[in-house]
């Protein structure tokens, strides 16, 4: 009796369950016309069409999103992509679109090309996302080394687009004379150039462009090439390269009204032309040459400087160098960081010295974020820590240490910290499994600190073994 007694109860949580699915779904389905097309606009094309089984409500909803984004299949028959393209921009009937994206990764036409492209334009398009390779993707870790698709003449006449994405094997080479009324954010990843102008000439049509990303793949020859852009607040700059030996480049840069700067790659000759008055975030990520002896052959270590130099006016300060050009930086430091209030840094063996060296020139440093990267096994670059007090920043408020193992250089950097940092309130130290968090905070509890209030918490992190 009591077994059957907990069927029926449980057949009537599974109703109970299975009824409140459908009162979600009613609820969903019951939701304003406009509401559900924002809903949908976040969903690949491919998957906002397949919710037309779900009542005859939503069969014509997808037809009026905003938005379209299309995207091939590595997998899939080109042909296939081709008539499933055609058809959606056949029974699609938005009037005008804030987004279109295209990603053709598998071999295809570039006639096709042009006529989705142009569709596109034709609406009005606000957004618009073009990822091409007409010979198909390449392998990760390769460059593409296909045919090359031209953008079609009539995208240079929009007058509606404010973002443009282009990535992959796509051809730039704009006309002389142009212009992006409405343009204001650029993004050019890993795409072939017709000449060293060819970024220039861009930008030169972009009145209002705030934020510009350019992803450059290096090949043997030097690229030089300029940005200049009085209106631009957000820059980043990176640079791919699939051979070990480190690309040559001359970047000018003439953007005084900066307030962002990303940099990621290997270093070679970057030239700010105004001081960055407006700064507040900088990030910056270099790579070393496989080879480090050239470290000294190309003055990596004065490229780093010139770097910091040029981005001291910075709040913000995110700065990943690689090991080898820190072996060559040793004995120069960057100029007083009066601005900086949080750096985020990523210490490696090679480069405590370069950590130090920052922290006495940050006076009014309050947050430090510590990311320990030992995946490799360079000599060790310490300076020794100074015994006068004042020397770190009084307003230090958080330290965070992602990555403590306890090792001597560690113990010793944390008790610095703990000690000189008098208005410090919360410390989180991230170890491995490996580690115990009772020793750990044990040995830390018994270091002395000037601050009274400071809360120390140690934290296990798996993905750091």
């Amino acid at each position: 009796m009591c077994e059957s007694s907990a069927q029926s109860m449980s057949k009537c949580t599974e109703l109970t369950l299975n009824r409140d699915a459908v009162i979600d779904t009613d609820r969903i389905s019951n939701l304003p016309d406009s509401l559900l097309y924002h809903i949908l606009s976040f969903l690949p094309t491919k998957e906002a069409v397949a919710t037309t089984i779900l009542s005859k409500r939503w069969k014509p909803l997808w037809t009026l999103v905003p938005t379209l984004d299309l995207r091939d299949n590595r997998w899939e028959k080109p042909k296939c992509f081709k008539y499933i393209v055609y058809r959606v921009l056949a029974l699609h009937i938005a009037p005008s679109l804030r987004g279109f994206r295209l990603t053709c990764h598998s071999p295809c036409n570039s006639f096709h090309l042009d006529t989705w492209i142009h569709a596109a334009l034709a609406r009005n398009v606000q957004q618009l996302h073009l990822e091409i390779y007409l010979d198909g993707r390449p392998d990760d870790g390769h460059d593409y080394k296909g045919k090359d698709f031209k953008l079609p003449s009539s995208l240079y006449t929009c007058k509606t687009v404010v973002v443009l994405e282009l990535r992959g094997g796509i051809f730039l080479d704009p006309p002389p004379s142009f212009q992006f009324p409405s343009l204001k954010i650029l993004r050019l990843s890993k795409i072939i150039y017709g000449s060293m102008n060819s970024i220039l000439t861009l930008i030169s049509g972009c009145p209002v462009l705030e934020d510009l990303s350019v992803v450059r793949v290096t090949t043997n020859r030097v690229i030089s090439f300029k940005i200049k852009v009085h209106t631009l607040k957000r820059l980043h700059i990176g640079f791919k390269s699939y051979k070990p030996e480190p690309p040559d480049y001359n970047l000018e840069i003439h953007t005084p009204a900066l307030e962002y700067f990303r940099f990621s790659g290997h270093l070679r000759n970057i030239v700010f032309h105004e001081k960055l008055a407006h700064l507040i975030e900088a990030r910056v990520n270099i790579y070393a040459p496989e080879d480090w002896t050239r470290v000294y052959e190309i003055y990596y270590g004065d490229r780093v400087f010139k770097l910091l130099r040029a981005l001291n006016n910075a709040k913000f300060l995110s700065l990943f160098p690689g090991d080898k050009e820190c072996i060559a930086f040793g004995s120069i430091y960057p100029s007083m960081f009066q601005n900086v209030v949080r750096l985020n840094f990523k210490v490696t063996p090679s480069n405590w010295h370069v950590l130090l060296a920052l922290l006495l020139v940050a006076p009014n440093l309050e947050v430090l974020d510590l990311k320990k990267d030992y995946d490799n096994e360079n000599r060790l670059c310490w300076m020794e820590l100074p015994d006068a007090p004042g020397c770190l920043s009084s307003r230090l408020t958080t330290f965070n240490f992602d990555g403590f193992e306890k090792l001597d250089h560690e113990v010793k950097f944390v008790k610095y910290i703990l000690k000189e940092a008098r208005a410090l309130n919360t410390t989180t130290i991230k170890i491995p499994a490996k580690l115990s968090k009772e020793d750990v905070f044990e040995t830390l509890s018994m270091f002395p600190g000037l601050s009274t209030t400071c809360l120390i918490t140690v934290e296990k992190d798996n993905s750091l073994e």
